[in-house]
């Protein structure tokens, strides 16, 4: 989780070859209390990092680094910490 915006980058383009406009990557930490969320917009990136001080994000069950796709509302459910399998 100390990853700055290159180096998120760098993980996102060796994982998936490459970063694409107008998505989110999402990484989290092993005690899923903290994740940070890269957005490339076309213009450039953002990196935003998010804390919980009681509870847990919750996450995937796929935990090997596999792309798994969510829409706009889920992204938003989970950054709440909020179960986003369900959303929209």
């Amino acid at each position: 989780m100390r990853a700055g915006p290159e180096k998120a980058l760098a993980r996102v383009i060796s994982s998936f070859g490459e970063a694409r406009p107008h998505t989110a990557s999402v990484f989290a930490n092993k005690r899923a209390n903290r994740v940070k969320v890269l957005i490339c917009d076309g213009f450039g990136i953002w990196l935003a990092a998010r804390r919980l001080h009681q509870g847990r994000f919750v996450w995937t069950q796929l935990r090997t680094g596999g792309a798994v796709s969510i829409d706009a509302e889920q992204l938003e459910a989970l950054v709440a910490g909020l179960p986003w399998q369900y959303a929209a």
